[in-house]
């Protein structure tokens, strides 16, 4: 699976989307099926509101459909890299975005994965997807404060994670 037609045929199939399949249509899970590209067959599900997206191949190329419903979305271990990107594009396709999870990806810092980063480092994470998706209920497995949308509100931009350029050695 991975190919936006493989994927849409395979995802159909297995679960077709009628209105009398509501747990079907309204949670999907796809942990550990090696997905690494567009989940464009998702579109057919347009009522689905909780999708798991763990332990696959995803990385900042992921692209999902416009799922005005979904409430839930896990995007745990993962290879997700760049957040500003990520956090823009669910914000378009994900409107009603409550709860998100994004443990085990490089674009969430995390002092048990890495050893130089550090609860500040997670914090600050946290300020900018919160000033990125303000519906958010939960960030990962924690509820969100009103300090922390308070935070957010006030410095959320200014958190965001900026990489230094490679310089160029030699001529």
């Amino acid at each position: 699976l991975g190919g936006t037609g493989i994927f849409a045929t395979s995802l159909v199939t297995l679960y077709p989307a009628k209105r009398y399949y509501l747990p079907l249509e309204h949670q999907i899970c796809l942990r550990g099926k090696q997905i690494h590209r567009s989940l464009e067959g998702l579109k057919t599900f347009s009522y689905l509101e909780e999708l798991i997206l763990d332990n696959n191949l995803l990385g900042n190329d992921l692209l999902l459909p416009r799922l005005p419903h979904l409430h839930t979305l896990t995007l745990n271990k993962n290879q997700i890299t760049e957040l500003e990107s990520l956090l823009d594009h669910l914000a378009e396709v994900v409107p009603s975005l409550q709860y998100l999870s994004l443990l085990g990806n490089v674009a969430c810092p995390n002092e048990l994965v890495c050893k130089e980063k550090d609860e500040d480092d997670y914090q600050r994470y946290r300020y900018f997807v919160l000033h990125k998706l303000k519906n958010l209920k939960f960030l990962d497995a924690r509820q969100v404060t009103r300090k922390e949308r308070e935070e957010a509100l006030v410095r959320g931009a200014f958190m965001k994670v900026v990489k230094p350029k490679d310089a160029k050695v030699g001529k």
